[in-house]
């Protein structure tokens, strides 16, 4: 199993959300890979990109996970969707995780996704449905592999439990589109592991982590019932990836504690 820190819920008007100026200290820590938000990197100009991917080439660490698929400012769903403007900006996105060596992106983008008030919900989810089949052909393309981020309510309207992503992946039936589950969406919506156990062995290919008390960085297992999820990850055989995704206001002392915690709950 590998281990790694989404470094965008850390960033700074300086590195424009990436996360890039926190990547020596995360490369310091012991963690595996780096990940890094996909839209952000998507905005950056080229000259701003090649700077980026040098600097992640000097740390020592990989990027082998994208999160943050969609900006904002992209409907997916709704009256307003221009497919023509989307798949444009899927295939600039994907190309330069490509060249950054990405394995999986990561498709939660709930400003995106959500859909809009007075909006069929049927329609919506349809709309998402035909995004991901024309996005996974593309994705195969580039050489990564989609998962469907669940979101707590409070976040989005629409896939909210690793049970309604597994059923969303089924319906799109793509080769390169499988789900991701976060512990702490999945805590906040009190979904439990079994949906894990009856579905995870199939679809499950990447893991966000975070203490559900503060949405914080995990460290010490009395803090929450991590061994329940990680006894259903040992149960399915799950050797995958694990970031981080969590706030934190001492980085390196929270990465390098998550990191212990985390070897530990594996061991």
């Amino acid at each position: 199993m590998k281990f790694g820190c989404c470094l965008n819920m850390i960033s700074t008007k300086e590195d424009k959300g990436t996360g890039i100026s926190f990547i020596e200290i995360l490369a310091a820590t012991g963690f595996d890979y780096v990940e890094l938000p996909l839209a952000e990197m998507a905005a950056l100009s080229e000259e701003e990109f090649q700077v980026l991917k040098k600097r992640l080439e000097w740390s020592g660490l990989t990027c082998e996970v994208c999160n943050n698929f969609f900006p904002k400012t992209i409907r997916l769903t709704g009256e307003n969707v221009d497919m023509e403007e989307i798949m444009s900006y899927v295939r600039h996105a994907l190309k330069r995780a490509r060249e950054l060596g990405v394995e999986y992106v990561v498709f939660g983008s709930g400003p995106a996704k959500n859909i809009p008030e007075g909006f069929s919900m049927a329609s919506g989810y349809e709309q998402v449905v035909n995004l991901l089949q024309k996005i996974d052909p593309v994705a195969e393309e580039y050489g990564v592999t989609i998962v469907i981020e669940p979101l707590r309510k409070a976040e989005c309207n629409l896939i909210n439990t690793f049970e309604e992503g597994c059923q969303l992946a089924k319906r799109v039936n793509g080769s390169h589109i499988k789900v991701l589950v976060d512990y702490y969406h999945m805590t906040v919506e009190l979904e439990p592991v079994e949906h894990i156990l009856r579905d995870g062995a199939a679809y499950l290919r990447h893991i966000h982590m975070a203490n559900p008390n503060g949405r914080v960085y995990p460290k010490v297992e009395s803090e929450s019932d991590y061994e329940t999820f990680f006894a259903a990850l040992r149960e399915i055989g799950y050797k995958g990836r694990i970031s981080c995704e969590a706030y934190s206001d001492c980085f390196e002392k929270d990465a390098l504690d998550a990191w212990r915690l985390l070897n530990k709950m594996v061991g």
